[in-house]
């Protein structure tokens, strides 16, 4: 087949960014399917205000010079992802193709997935990676009442046209499922465990532990990942000054960036920890994340208190999986049902501080509880979210696409796609 992925925050592992695409892509290129991606600047440079082209492990692609950071405004946000669907427009309508496969967030990929899809006459794929416009509503970032009227609306225009839908999550199922697109047409694919990257020797992990006398050889709780509204670090800062009282030597690692860096520091100034048994530091590629986990006696996934943040399929909960490193986190849903019942790792209160405290400084004093829950999460990751696997089963969602639009295009007259 040939794919037109698009995907407008692609990263590959030399970037901090998730590479769930970066993944996907190049197995499906190794099973014999070329794939055009198109995406944004974060990858190549091109030109102002234009395209440039890069071929990556014979992934051939497509990058529109837009800008876009978290710290933007709402309406600067807005702004980007509306450019970026529109000039995406013509681009994917130009690569033709067999099927298009468009990969959110933001909702507004669906535009140039539509329209290729449309005026090619090939099937879309869809793949939800959080519930818009439900989650931006909940968070309070869509707020005008017209705003959400046309979200809603494109939602709608995008299952509609979609010949199959994947979500991240089995909550995300549902709720595509509750818009009344039929159940059979929507494949569940979660993020997935990269065992190749995240299998790594001790030695990783020591090597990093030594470069930092003020970890050495104390218990370390890593969080990687983005600084955003949704992820509320300042928990971590609260829950770190809460461990501080039992136990002043469990360190806390945050690593990466977003617009609430500065809240987060100023809350870990304000409570005395910065520095202190809680550090920060920039984002780091993808490969050496591979080696902080690697140190790590626990990887935490923390999200605001919120029952719609319970869907999620944060990119960070695999990758401790795959490391072999216990999860902390601080939510329900079906990724805390499956560390309870695995014993992979832990799930603690969002509210109550002093709680999560003990129930963590309980786990790290006992050394046996971090081997036994990280043997449990790598075994969870190679039993239920390999990507390989995972990765063949998005082949074959993509492949029943073509197969029954190409279906219905014999019944109804022949389509032409343009190359």
């Amino acid at each position: 087949m040939r794919i037109v992925y698009l995907h407008q925050y692609f990263a590959t592992p030399s970037g901090s960014s998730g590479t769930r695409s970066f993944e996907m892509a190049r197995r499906l290129v190794a099973a014999g399917h070329e794939v055009h991606v198109v995406t944004s600047s974060r990858l190549i440079e091109g030109p102002d205000r234009g395209w440039g082209e890069q071929t990556v492990e014979g992934i051939h692609v497509h990058a529109l010079a837009n800008i876009y950071s978290d710290n933007m405004g709402t309406i600067r946000r807005i702004w980007s992802y509306a450019r970026f669907a529109l000039l995406s427009m013509r681009r994917a309508r130009s690569l033709g193709g067999d099927v298009v496969f468009a990969t959110s967030t933001p909702l507004t990929i669906s535009i140039p997935g539509v329209w290729a899809s449309w005026r090619n006459g090939i099937p879309m794929v869809f793949e939800v990676r959080d519930l818009w416009p439900e989650m931006p509503i909940a968070i309070g970032a869509l707020k005008n009442r017209f705003a959400i009227v046309i979200a809603r609306w494109l939602e709608k225009v995008t299952y509609r046209r979609s010949e199959r839908v994947v979500a991240l999550s089995p909550q995300m199922a549902e709720g595509v499922v509750a818009t009344g697109y039929e159940p059979a047409r929507v494949a569940t694919i979660p993020n997935s465990c990269d065992f190749d990257l995240f299998s790594v020797s001790p030695t990783a992990g020591e090597a990093f532990r030594r470069r930092d006398a003020w970890i050495g050889d104390r218990r370390l709780v890593l969080y990687a990942g983005s600084f955003g509204q949704v992820n509320d670090l300042a928990y971590l800062v609260r829950l770190a000054e809460a461990v501080y009282r039992r136990d002043p030597e469990i360190r806390f690692l945050l690593v990466g960036e977003g617009r609430e860096e500065e809240h987060v520091r100023s809350e870990a100034l304000r409570l005395g920890v910065l520095d202190v048994n809680l550090k920060m530091c920039g984002p780091m590629p993808k490969t050496e994340v591979v080696s902080a986990l690697s140190a790590a006696d626990v990887a935490c996934s923390i999200f605001i208190d919120l029952p719609e943040m319970w869907a999620n399929s944060a990119n960070k909960w695999f990758d401790a999986l795959a490391s072999g490193t216990p999860t902390l986190v601080n939510y329900r849903g079906w990724q805390a049902e499956l560390l309870e019942a695995t014993g992979a790792g832990l799930v603690v209160s969002a509210t109550d501080l002093e709680l999560a405290a003990d129930d963590l400084v309980e786990r790290l004093h006992d050394p046996s509880w971090c081997t036994i829950a990280g043997e449990a999460a790598e075994e969870l990751g190679r039993a239920r979210f390999d990507r390989d696997d995972l990765a063949h089963q998005l082949e074959d969602v993509l492949e029943q696409a073509v197969g029954d639009h190409g279906s219905r295009s014999r019944r109804f007259g022949p389509i032409v796609r343009r190359r």
